[in-house]
């Protein structure tokens, strides 16, 4: 699987290097920017709940109140919320969608403008909610540098997509998330180890099991994130041997909806809770915590719930039966078998709505891991087994790679042909 990285340091991969530093530099920038706190701001003592997705998104900059405390979420906010329009529910933005590459770069526009827009609300309620005894100017001051932060992370993406490796929105949240990986491994040590809960050597048995369920997750994460059923396909103006008897095929993954669901569900369930910090009054807070917040058994079940509905729905939205029909229709080819038109709908609906009971309850029990862990074992909050988070590090990681061997295998066979040429 690695084999083509050594390629990496061939002399003709020099500037394929120079943009790894580049993207390496930009990460260094935004975890020195995670540890310099707003002026005036203390760090936030409270349980966040259910903004620790965001907490751990930013790099626990939420926690402290730093510069970059908002992260990139408001713009991911943005991106889902125009990517749901695109389906149908606004014409202006599907007539976007099918202009290609033009409607595009339109999308990414309207998305950078409503981030940002989203990034001042959520500062100014952030700011109202956890800067205890601040006045108008100070909270408007607050809220003003959040978005600045944001605003320079957004930039700081774009560099990084265009001068280095990957994606950088997503490089620069899958960094916030790494960047909280030592601090919650040395916490468990400290706890089972060097805490009076346990003997040395039982506390050494019981993170050791710690370590190797949490190695044990990555690799089911990767192998879920990998996994995908391939649809044979035949071009009607092709036989099974014109290619050397390559076959194609519709690879439809087993998670193709993320972790938009998880964002969506607990934005959702979410809300209730802020309102309930910024109403500051104790039988609403007592209530939100008792009854909705996911570490409830009321709230956990709603969690779930709303996983499994978004997951499910966003998914054949996102994966249109009927318009993938129509396009094996326009380009001559159809599923062996199936009868080309309404039956190839009905048949791709049926294996896509499959694939995604199947996806979304894994969905479910990756974002349930978490909880149930911090509740049976008692550990602190900072302190976690699968999530969320490592799902988006997976991702995010497995995209890269494949992005930088195919960089690197083009420009392998591209020297290999200049050197043909020559000869």
């Amino acid at each position: 699987m690695f084999s083509s990285l050594k390629g990496l340091f061939s002399p003709t991969n020099k500037d394929l290097r120079k943009r790894i530093w580049f993207t390496l530099i930009c990460l260094a920038v935004f975890a020195v920017g995670t540890n310099i706190v707003v002026p005036g701001a203390k760090e936030i003592s409270k349980n966040l709940g259910f903004l620790e997705l965001l907490n751990l998104m930013s790099g626990g900059s939420l926690k402290t109140f730093s510069i970059f405390a908002l992260g990139v979420m408001p713009y991911i906010t943005a991106s889902i919320i125009t990517q749901l329009l695109q389906m149908d529910v606004i014409p202006y933005f599907k007539e976007l969608k099918e202009q290609g590459a033009v409607g595009k770069q339109k999308i990414n526009k309207i998305n950078r403008y409503l981030g940002i827009g989203f990034a001042f609300i959520q500062g100014y309620i952030f700011s109202y909610a956890f800067l205890a005894n601040a006045g108008t100017i100070e909270i408007i001051k607050t809220t003003l540098i959040l978005t600045a932060g944001t605003a320079f992370l957004l930039w700081l993406g774009d560099a990084i997509t265009k001068k280095g490796i990957g994606n950088g929105i997503s490089l620069i949240i899958m960094a916030g998330i790494i960047n909280t990986l030592p601090s919650s491994f040395i916490i468990a040590y400290q706890e089972l180890v060097l805490g009076s809960s346990f003997t040395t050597w039982t506390g050494l048995i019981l993170f050791g099991i710690f370590v190797l369920l949490y190695l044990f997750i990555v690799v089911g994460i990767i192998y879920i994130q990998t996994a995908d059923r391939r649809i044979p396909i035949q071009y009607s103006t092709r036989t099974s041997s014109a290619y050397g008897g390559n076959k194609s095929f519709i690879p439809i993954k087993l998670n193709s909806a993320g972790v938009i669901p998880v964002i969506f569900a607990s934005a959702l369930i979410g809300i209730p809770s802020l309102f309930a910090q910024v109403s500051n009054k104790e039988s609403v807070v007592n209530f939100v915590d008792k009854y909705i917040t996911y570490t409830s058994y009321s709230g956990f079940l709603i969690y779930m719930l709303l996983i499994f509905v978004f997951g499910y729905f966003y998914t054949l939205l996102q994966l249109n039966p009927d318009d993938m029909a129509k396009n094996l229709d326009k380009n001559r080819s159809y599923i062996p078998g199936i009868t080309p038109g309404d039956k190839t709908s009905e048949y791709l609906k049926y294996v896509i709505s499959r694939l995604t009971i199947v996806g979304t309850i894994y969905l479910m029990i990756i974002s349930a891991l978490p909880i149930i862990f911090s509740g049976a074992t008692k550990l602190p909050a900072q302190v976690s087994l699968g999530g969320t988070g490592l799902l988006i590090v997976v991702g995010v990681a497995l995209e890269t790679y494949k992005q930088l061997e195919s960089s690197i295998i083009s420009r392998s066979y591209t020297g290999r042909r200049k050197g043909r040429l020559k000869s």
